[in-house]
C-alpha cells in the first residue's frame, strides 16, 4: 500500500536486535489520519538508534516537555531526553525551540521521500542562531521502497545508517 494512503487505525508489531543481540520489540499505532510511511520511520528510528540508546521509547511524552512530544525517545535519570527523534513534518519553530531547550540532547529527524536540503539549512541556521550545542543532529531520509527493504513479513526491522541517506550536523 503507498505511503500516502490513510486506511483505518491498526497496529503494528515491530521487531529487532538492541545492542545486546536480544530482540527487542515495539507496538505502534496508526492512527486514522495518520500516514503509514510516519509508523515506519518511527520504527526505522527505533530500530537505528536502539543499540546507542537501550531504553528508547515510541510515542511517549517526554516527563519535563509541556508543548513538544517527540516520536522516539530516550531520557537519562532526571527525565530529560538524551535523544529526541522526530518523523516527518517538523515546523522550524519547533526545531528552534527543542534546540534551545536542550542543547545536550541528540536529535533526529527523518524525511520520506524528501531531499535533506532544505531541511539541512534551516536546521543549520537554527543551530547557528541557538545556543552552543553539545550533542549531534542527524537528518535521515527513507525512500518510497524502505518498507520492502528494511522490513520483513513477521515485522523485523533491519536497518542501518549504511543503507540509508543520511548527514550528521
Amino acid at each position: 500500500m503507498p505511503a500516502r494512503d490513510k486506511p483505518l487505525r491498526r497496529k503494528y508489531t515491530f521487531k529487532t536486535a538492541d545492542g545486546n543481540g536480544q530482540t527487542a520489540q515495539v507496538v505502534l499505532v496508526k492512527h486514522k489520519h495518520e500516514r503509514e510511511a510516519h509508523v515506519w520511520m518511527k520504527a526505522f528510528l527505533w530500530a537505528l538508534y536502539l543499540p546507542a540508546y537501550p531504553d528508547l521509547q515510541v510515542e511517549v511524552p517526554a516527563p519535563r516537555e509541556n508543548r513538544y512530544k517527540p516520536d522516539v525517545v530516550a531520557l537519562d535519570p532526571w527525565d530529560d531526553p538524551r535523544l529526541w527523534g522526530e518523523a516527518g513534518g517538523v515546523s522550524t519553530e519547533k526545531i528552534r525551540a527543542l534546540l534551545s531547550r536542550y542543547p545536550r540532547t541528540h536529535f533526529a529527524l527523518c524525511k520520506w521521500e524528501q531531499s535533506l536540503g532544505r531541511v539541512a539549512r534551516a536546521v543549520r541556521a537554527a543551530i547557528r542562531d541557538g545556543p552552543t550545542r553539545h550533542a549531534p543532529f542527524d537528518l535521515l531520509r527513507f525512500d518510497e521502497d524502505s518498507r520492502a527493504r528494511f522490513i520483513g513479513k513477521n515485522g523485523r526491522v533491519a536497518v542501518s545508517f549504511d543503507e540509508v541517506e543520511w548527514q550528521r550536523l
